[in-house]
């Protein structure tokens, strides 16, 4: 190679006894810088091979969460039903309002007590594709403290086709009544007077079940074919009232959870009108008239022996009166003030008649409700399923808890 100018440039970049121009004045040869970097890389750790990694086709396992527990039951053995829904009721073109779900839960908060509310189709009722015969209403008339809390409950005739229609019925229409009275109620249920109470409730039953007689004969039936018990509670929104009204006719049950131990508090029938032992109500006196006259805004009474009607007898043919209505099932009422702690139930007759004959059954309710917080929807759903073998008909629960 020939170069021009200086050619000993050459010769002293390669001269290995050359000083360095480096300010490091250790000698820095290229095999050093290559030790070096040999020396770092070795230090790195390996990558891992893609053999480690898991095949694409093979993917991991997904944990499975056990299975939810079924329905519950108490007693040596399970009730011979399935514990769900099996079958649903039969539905009509054109009739579709009249279907009913199998199961309505329903709650609410009011200062320091806690409502829950359910009704649930029974085992048998599931099983033959029967609709839940059973009803339940909860509403809330007015606003603030003044409001009135009303849960209505009612019971159809088992053995009556149209019997979750009656029951339905019986238990908006009550609500319509209590609803249009709201205000004097709730007055009179914080101001304790319970004489009051009864007689208006009474009549607003009384009307209530008139009209389920006029629907009776709208569709042809008789009255027995048609009809429904009903039990209801009153609750005040005040925070500061804890009395309790229950009111109602037919079967069904009142029970209080108390230290414990459940108290069968279920209200007494009033006695039917001409019950043998029933006192007789004293007649008020009347004003003297002339026969055939009336008092304005006063109907001629019926003195026990003849009949005011104005129409003579035929001759040789005594008069003979058309013959009464059936008895009407007698009115209950109950009122009571609540304690903290205590837990208020009103049951249809689906769970009252289990609660009275499985002690089972009670033991296990008043375990799970004493000395907790209230359930929630789902866990108070679940307690008032628990099973019994022998008990399969419609439930419906109102529980309140007092804090």
């Amino acid at each position: 190679m020939t170069q021009q100018g200086d050619t000993g440039w050459w010769d002293r970049l390669y001269d290995g006894a050359a000083p360095d121009t480096a300010p490091a004045p250790t000698p820095d040869s290229l095999d050093e810088r290559y030790d070096s970097a040999a020396a770092t890389t070795a230090a790195t750790p390996a990558a891992p091979t893609p053999a480690a990694a898991a095949p694409l086709d093979d993917p991991a396992p997904v944990a499975v969460p056990a299975p939810r527990p079924r329905t519950g039951h108490v007693g040596s053995r399970p009730p011979t039903y399935e514990p769900e829904p099996t079958a649903l009721p039969a539905a009509r073109p054109g009739a579709l309002g009249d279907l009913v779900p199998d199961t309505v839960l329903d709650g609410a908060r009011y200062g320091a007590r806690t409502l829950r509310a359910a009704s649930v189709r029974g085992d048998s009722a599931r099983f033959r594709g029967e609709p839940r015969r059973d009803a339940l209403l909860t509403a809330r008339f007015g606003q603030g403290e003044a409001a009135l809390v009303l849960v209505a409950v009612a019971a159809g005739t088992r053995a009556a086709d149209q019997a979750h229609l009656a029951a339905a019925d019986v238990c908006h229409w009550i609500g319509d009544t209590v609803g249009r009275s709201h205000a004097r109620l709730s007055e009179d249920l914080r101001s304790g007077r319970g004489a009051d109470l009864r007689s208006g409730l009474q009549r607003l039953t009384d009307r209530t079940y008139g009209k389920l007689r006029a629907r009776a004969a709208e569709r042809g039936l008789a009255p027995d074919a048609y009809a429904a018990g009903l039990r209801c509670l009153l609750l005040s929104a005040d925070p500061e009232c804890r009395a309790r009204v229950v009111f109602g006719v037919g079967p069904g049950g009142l029970f209080r959870l108390r230290d414990g131990s459940w108290q069968d508090i279920e209200p007494p029938a009033d006695p039917l009108p001409g019950t043998p032992g029933t006192p007789r109500t004293p007649r008020t006196p009347r004003t003297p008239r002339t026969p055939g006259t009336s008092v304005a805004g006063e109907e001629e009474e019926d003195d026990g022996l003849t009949l005011g009607l104005g129409l003579a007898a035929a001759p040789g043919r005594p008069f003979a009166p058309a013959p009464p209505p059936p008895p009407a099932e007698p009115f209950r009422f109950r009122a009571s003030t609540a304690r903290p702690g205590d837990v208020l139930l009103l049951a249809s007759n689906g769970l009252a008649e289990p609660l009275r004959g499985a002690p089972a059954l009670a033991g296990e309710l008043a375990t799970r409700w004493t000395g907790a917080e209230p359930p929630g929807l789902a866990a108070f759903l679940a307690d008032t399923q628990l099973r019994v073998t022998g008990y399969a008909d419609d439930r419906t629960a109102v529980a309140v808890w007092e804090a």
